[in-house]
């Protein structure tokens, strides 16, 4: 999608990946409402909205980067001993 592309109504197509230039996120186009594009993480998560003209293609690299974020490690961590209140013992 250039800036002619833009400029002329062109909005992308739903299940497309973008990136929205104002924050430098990659999102999955889920649909339209009105000249606002719906756009979802690429392994889900919260929507939210961009007008066509703030959005251009994701490159595959980008798409990788932002599935694999997801994914990291860090953000699964889970305590490996929880602790107990002392009172479910008595």
């Amino acid at each position: 999608m250039t800036a002619s592309d833009r400029s002329d109504g062109h909005v992308p197509r739903t299940g497309t990946f973008v990136v929205d230039t104002r924050w430098g996120k990659v999102g999955q186009v889920m649909g339209h409402e009105g000249p606002r594009l719906q756009l979802r993480p690429p392994r889900g998560g919260c929507e939210w909205e961009a007008a066509p003209e703030v959005v251009r293609p994701a490159t595959d690299a980008e798409r990788l980067s932002a599935s694999v974020r997801v994914n990291s490690p860090r953000l699964a961590a889970r305590p490996i001993n929880p602790v107990v209140p002392l009172t479910w013992y008595e």
